[in-house]
């Protein structure tokens, strides 16, 4: 049985970019622990494969999907009232929802510089700033926002990335200035090198590999199941007084030279 303090029964949260990888696993960390799951994603077929499998692990009846532009305002407006209406008042947000574009900066294209910051950082505003609305008359909620080992560090050709998850600890910071007085939590975890589809070509890399088992104390890629648990933490009463932290999931790599 899930101790009570970090037991999420009857809670809805919503996870962005869940369908699959880290959001995926998180979504799931948050189901095993009572959570009704919303699940978003861009991708309809993979969304509802994920929905499907959900459904079947936890049940129909606390597992739901909702497909919409996370860099939308007004999709992300509407998305949210639709989750308040349909499925339950929500107090658990995960902003998880980021891509990745890998270019020196001299050869980058701003279109793709504004990009990557619209989906990693100006969404986590926008679904961010929707729910508060929300969980600000309530007195309670709590929002995680994915960060990354970026946020801390820096590698040549992911610029954007890199000042997009730099900015997110400082939104998790403005949004704790604004919010904490009424009742709202709001933290971020920061994953390292987390293994998962979209990183198996790194993985595959040999130079690469050998780099981050030798840059990483554990010596070991990360898991998505490695961020399970400070992601039901901070979305439990078990983080009541913790807010705008970032908790780097790494392996020791941020605190080794």
């Amino acid at each position: 049985m899930t101790h009570s303090l970090f037991d999420l029964s009857d809670r809805v949260a919503l996870v962005t970019g869940s369908s699959r990888g880290i959001g995926r696993e998180i979504a799931a960390a948050l189901a095993e622990a009572g959570a009704h799951i919303v699940l978003n994603g861009m991708n309809g077929d993979r969304l509802e494969h994920t929905r499907a499998e959900f459904a079947e692990r936890y049940g129909a009846d606390r597992v739901d999907a909702v497909a919409f532009d996370v860099t939308d305002p007004d999709d992300v407006a509407s998305a949210i009232e639709r989750v308040e209406q349909n499925i339950g008042p929500l107090r658990i947000l995960v902003n998880n929802a980021g891509i990745q574009h890998r270019v020196p900066m001299l050869d980058l294209d701003l279109a793709d510089w504004k990009r990557v910051l619209d989906v990693n950082l100006t969404s986590a505003f926008l679904v961010g700033r929707e729910a508060a609305r929300r969980m600000i008359p309530r007195g309670a909620g709590k929002i995680v926002n994915v960060c990354s080992v970026q946020t801390d560090l820096a590698r040549p050709t992911i610029a954007p990335y890199t000042a997009s998850k730099g900015a997110l600890r400082n939104l998790t910071r403005a949004m704790t200035a604004e919010w904490a007085a009424s009742g709202l939590q709001i933290n971020g975890i920061a994953p390292g090198y987390i293994h998962t589809e979209m990183t198996q070509n790194l993985v595959d890399d040999e130079a690469f590999n050998s780099w981050i088992l030798g840059r990483t104390p554990a010596q070991r890629w990360g898991t998505p199941a490695d961020l399970a648990g400070p992601a039901v933490w901070l979305a439990s009463d078990g983080s009541d007084y913790v807010n705008g932290q970032v908790i780097f999931i790494d392996g020791g790599m941020t605190v080794v030279v």
